[in-house]
């Protein structure tokens, strides 16, 4: 049996287009999806219609075959061609029963860990070094953390890897700046926190910009780091050193676990990829500069653009540093699909990566690369959120306010409670609150940042999703239940119809996983356990639970528990703890 129904009904419709049309038809899409208006059934099948025109015949002719070779017995209803040709079944009651006691007495909920593990690379957050993570960051570190989740729990073997700025001109500027202003944080660990670090920086650009003297100075200084000179290593390691202390402790905050390897893990491989690509024969000479020049990508003039590896000055770039970040990951760590997760802005850069590899033969067809693009996060003004001094919003002081709002509410709603509690709750909740505000969205859409819609307990919001988790655990403690000690009671018994339209959603869980497996958009997972507490509130309102009668009390029971399961799993998927109370 495949990891969802979905995916099953499609292996059943490819082998009765088989049996019905031969071996040609085994790659072909089968066209099954969940239906969208259930009055019909629960999944249908267009691939008549597809077929029409290949076959040349009438496609309810083709629905009629397909159905004459259709082997689903086990899992539905006889099934039913409804207009030109498409194909409605419903599952079976006997089965959605089975199937959820699976999912009952399963850790996994019945979904079985991939039959195809891979070495995937997600490469996300990426901060710069000598600067606050700012929340810009926060889109990045976020989705790739739940990407890598859900491909974790699916078995594959994921690489979280944090590709940080930590090479460049502004080393050289900023130790430059140091040596003259502040000597004892070149060679002191603890002479500096980051917001210190973030000023300082400031002062060095403004002085780069404007002293050509000490813009010499600073690349000269970023000569000796490259050259390896003892002192410059030092101030080097100290300053990146000193961010990754404070970067941590946002990731400790948010949860979030990743693998640094910064830009100048590369720097060994750089010249090696310059000299490679002058050997196939696809750098050609612009201005001093060593480029590859683009197939699709032109300037106003129409002009082909050029993708410089090496400037004019001997030094390299970004592109040259994410390809050979791209080789390694390839050829080193073996991997098989490689996912970067950045701003929408840098589509184009990634393009044109993506291209060079693939010209220079570096990218086999057996791995696969995606970018995984976002939108903005917007002020409620419509601009890019900013503090009101016109600052970029750092990631801490985003992630205190949403703290400290979920503070003031669960002292408004739980006066009496303990201040540990008050903080676990409002630490949970403030900080799923933002990630589940960010998550909930398309991530190719910019979307407004608002604490207040972010915190509201109804809606599509994180208070919203905890409370419904919360809920099914006060009727364990209101009825002294033991959820896993209804594992050994075989017996769940789906009546009313609030019962059956909750067992059907529950059971859809793993056609969601794969999903987003395959096309990288976490909203999925949001949207459905919205729709889930929903129908868990439909349930619960119409199907009374601990004063029922058996065998229907333990058969509600069972469908509480694992709404919970799923809830609190789907929860994780999104980086959020559940709570028990709230």
């Amino acid at each position: 049996m495949a990891s969802s129904v979905l995916s099953e009904l499609k292996t059943r419709f490819t082998n009765a287009c088989v049996a019905a049309f031969g071996a040609e038809f085994a790659d072909a899409d089968p066209a099954v999806t969940a239906a969208k208006d259930r009055k019909f059934g629960d999944y249908q099948c267009n691939a008549a219609l597809g077929l029409t025109k290949k076959l040349k015949q009438n496609p309810r002719e083709i629905a009629t075959k397909i159905i004459e070779n259709l082997a689903i017995d086990d899992l539905c209803e006889a099934p039913s061609i409804d207009g030109p040709g498409f194909i409605n079944v419903k599952l079976k009651l006997s089965y959605l029963e089975a199937q959820l006691l699976n999912m009952q007495a399963s850790d996994r909920l019945a979904i079985p860990p991939t039959e195809n593990p891979q070495r995937i690379v997600v490469d996300f957050s990426s901060p710069n070094i000598a600067k606050e993570m700012h929340v810009g960051h926060l889109r990045s570190t976020i989705i790739g953390d739940s990407i890598a989740r859900i491909l974790e729990f699916q078995g594959h073997d994921v690489l979280r890897l944090n590709h940080v700025g930590d090479w460049g001109t502004q080393f050289g500027m900023l130790i430059t700046y140091l040596r003259e202003a502040y000597p004892a944080a070149l060679t002191t660990s603890d002479a500096l926190d980051l917001g210190d670090l973030v000023a300082l920086y400031r002062a060095a650009k403004k002085r780069f910009d404007e002293d050509e003297e000490f813009k010499e100075a600073a690349r000269q200084a970023v000569v000796e780091l490259q050259a390896g000179d003892r002192e410059a290593k030092l101030a080097w390691q100290l300053l990146c050193d000193q961010s990754r202390r404070e970067f941590q402790k946002i990731y400790d905050a948010l949860d979030i676990e990743l693998t640094e390897r910064g830009e100048s893990f590369y720097n060994p491989y750089l010249a090696d990829v310059v000299k490679d690509l002058q050997t196939l024969g696809l750098l050609e000479e612009d201005r001093g500069a060593q480029c590859v020049f683009l197939e699709g990508f032109t300037n106003k003039d129409g002009d082909r653009l050029p993708l410089i590896v090496q400037k004019s000055d001997g030094g390299y770039n970004y592109a040259t540093t994410d390809l050979a970040a791209l080789r390694y990951r390839i050829h080193t760590d073996k991997a098989e699909r490689i996912i970067y997760v950045t701003d929408a802005g840098q589509s184009d850069h990634f393009a044109q990566v993506f291209q060079v590899a693939n010209r220079a033969g570096w990218l086999p067809s057996s791995v696969k690369v995606k970018h995984v693009p976002f939108g903005l996060v917007l002020g409620e003004d419509g601009k890019k959120l900013k503090t009101r001094s016109g600052e970029t919003v750092t990631l801490k002081s985003l992630l205190d306010e949403a703290i400290a709002r979920a503070h003031r509410i669960a002292e408004e709603y739980n006066p009496e409670a303990s201040e540990e509690f008050k903080q676990e709750v409002s630490t949970a909740v403030g900080l799923g609150a933002v990630k589940y505000a960010d998550l909930s969205q398309n991530r190719t859409s910019n979307y407004t940042f608002s604490y207040d819609k972010m915190l509201a307990l109804q809606g599509n919001t994180a208070p919203y999703m905890l409370y419904a988790y919360a809920r099914v655990q006060g009727i364990s403690r209101k009825g002294n239940i033991d959820f896993s000690q209804l594992i050994d009671t075989q017996s769940i018994h789906l009546n009313a119809e609030e019962e059956v339209n909750l067992g059907k959603h529950l059971l859809q869980f793993a056609e969601i996983i794969e999903a987003v497996s395959e096309d990288l958009m976490p909203n999925r997972i949001c949207q459905y356990l919205f729709e889930l507490s929903q129908k868990y509130n439909q349930f619960f309102e119409q199907c009374p639970v601990l004063q029922s009668e058996e065998p229907e009390r333990t058969s509600r029971l069972i469908l509480c528990y694992i709404t919970a399961k799923v809830l609190k799993k789907g929860l994780e998927f999104l980086g959020m703890k559940v709570l028990d109370r709230i």
